[in-house]
């Protein structure tokens, strides 16, 4: 059940895309941006004024300032301060969290009532423009889609360098790193959610027909890209501790590598065809492939502190292969910000800031000491693989919050309006 329309690329011109959106650490690929409902018109013969009135007004809150910001809301700028004290990122993550609970019950109690309103929004990576469901489940899907991209909008803004007062070189606070770690796991949550509890309540003909924002392999995908991201500030704070040894950066890093792996696979075979959608693949690709230039540097120097002739030539591979896939990842970045809509690298920090002075420095001369004490025989032209670890890093525990109390007084006004009713 529930009816499906969707609207041919660039025939309204509601997506408004930037033709460069600026410096990029965590990449977002649009906001998908909901569009006014006429709750009143499909809801006003089965519902109270006031529930009506509410639904409306929370929604209609949502789609103004998501309208306002979403054309502008990933380019990378401070946003600016609301009279309420807090920005306009978290003012519509709170318009959000106000209207879920009033829109769940619209399902409550297994009411025929979610099939009653037809949902608009306005797709980025769908060649679609826009996509129309009757069913409040895609609602409740989009929502939380949104959720996630406000998360990691925030992470973005967080993970860009910034000039210190003391005039020294851009730099990302402590402050800002660990932040934007609890920001990836409640962004990771919000999918998570979206993947286990809200997909699988949709018919499987509207789950054919969801817009490409919303296939499960996006979702899953951005929730891997989240948790991929949230161990590389990791990986970057233990680069900074002089406590880390070196077999916790191999083991991070080896983490790393899973994540964007599991990504990559997630998103390789949809149809992102269209510019969020190609950028979004091309991020995953530099990301999986940075990843492995860390993992095999680590590896290599572990190896290296072998005391065989073997362990040596191994290192001497993991840290040539270590080498290539950073020659390899320079380019896949080059590739990202060429994509439209343009971007461009901030300044460099953190794991890649370190690596990028390591590994061309640290291959180079483990190679020609390695090949000077043994033969050419003894090195192996092909990397070692990768030690497999466990996956330590998981999504915040986020559940779809009670239907707000409201709707327990419909209930009860509508089972007194019944008695009333049968008396007369």
């Amino acid at each position: 059940m529930g009816c499906l329309v969707s609207t041919p690329k660039d025939t309204l011109g509601n997506r408004r895309r930037p033709a460069n959106i600026g410096e990029v650490s965590v990449y977002v690929p649009g906001l998908r941006i909901p569009k006014p409902v006429d709750f009143s018109q499909s809801l006003g013969d089965h519902l109270s004024k006031s529930l009506v009135e509410r639904l409306s007004a929370l929604r209609t809150r949502i789609v103004v300032m998501a309208a306002q910001e979403g054309p502008t809301i990933t380019r990378t700028r401070r946003r600016a301060a609301t009279q309420h004290g807090g920005s306009t990122l978290a003012d519509l993550q709170q318009a959000l969290e106000d209207y879920l609970p009033v829109l769940l019950g619209l399902m409550k109690d297994g009411s025929q009532l979610h099939h009653k309103v037809q949902f608009l929004w306005v797709n980025h990576e769908d060649d679609a423009e826009e996509t129309a469901m009757s069913n409040a489940w895609y609602e409740v899907l989009s929502i939380l889609h949104l959720m996630a991209m406000l998360s990691l909008s925030q992470a973005n803004l967080l993970l860009l360098p910034r000039t210190s007062g003391d005039g020294y070189q851009p730099k990302v606070t402590e402050e800002s790193r660990r932040a934007s770690i609890d920001i990836f796991l409640k962004a990771a949550g919000y999918l998570d959610c979206a993947v286990r509890h809200v997909l699988p309540q949709l018919p499987t003909e509207l789950k054919r027909n969801l817009p490409i924002d919303l296939a499960e392999g996006v979702l899953r995908a951005l929730c891997l890209q989240a948790l991929g991201q949230g161990v590389d500030i990791q990986l970057g704070m233990a680069i900074d501790s002089t406590k880390a040894t070196l077999a916790v950066k191999r083991r991070l890093a080896c983490e790393m590598v899973k994540y964007w792996q599991q990504a990559q696979d997630n998103i390789m075979n949809l149809p992102l065809l269209n510019g969020w959608g190609e950028k979004h693949r091309l991020f995953v690709k530099w990301k999986y492939v940075e990843a492995k230039a860390a993992a095999y540097y680590y590896h290599g120097l572990i190896l290296d502190e072998g005391n065989t002739e073997k362990f040596h030539g191994m290192a001497v591979a993991a840290l040539q292969a270590a080498d290539e896939y950073f020659k390899e990842s320079k380019k896949a970045c080059e590739a990202f910000n060429a994509a439209p809509p343009l971007s461009r690298n901030p300044p460099l920090w953190g794991t890649m800031k370190y690596l990028s002075e390591k590994i061309p420095k640290d291959a180079s001369s483990k190679v020609r000491i390695n090949r000077d004490l043994y033969s050419h025989e003894k090195i192996m032209e092909t990397a070692p693989t990768l030690p497999d670890f466990a996956l330590a890093l998981k999504p915040d525990e986020f559940q779809l919050p009670p239907v707000d109390p409201s709707w327990n007084m419909e209930h009860m006004n509508k089972g007194s309006n019944q008695l009333r009713n049968d008396r007369i």
